[in-house]
């Protein structure tokens, strides 16, 4: 069985509980569910509180939503343009 671990850090969550993060948010929520585009963060440190964390670092924020496009096309066989049509945009 896989012990569960931060994403960006690589923490297993004993100091700071982990959260599921939907990579792409709001209208695309389920189908980030669907696709898999779901990582785990550490609550404080990298998903919501931190200077670096996902929800106050744009960057950091793309940088997610660029995994998770290329992890999409990837394993669904997608283009850009079909990457597109599910998610409304691309972020490569």
């Amino acid at each position: 069985m896989d012990e569960k671990r931060c994403f960006l850090c690589g923490r297993n969550g004993a100091q700071d509980p982990l959260d599921r993060h939907h990579i792409f948010p709001g209208p695309y929520r389920k189908k980030s569910e669907r696709y898999g585009l779901v990582v785990y963060l550490c609550h404080s440190r990298c998903h919501i509180f931190a200077k670096t964390a996902v929800h106050n670092n744009a960057l950091k924020m793309r940088q997610l939503q660029r995994y998770g496009q290329l992890k999409a096309m990837r394993e669904q066989g997608w283009t850009e343009d079909d990457f597109r049509r599910e998610f409304g945009k691309s972020y490569l």
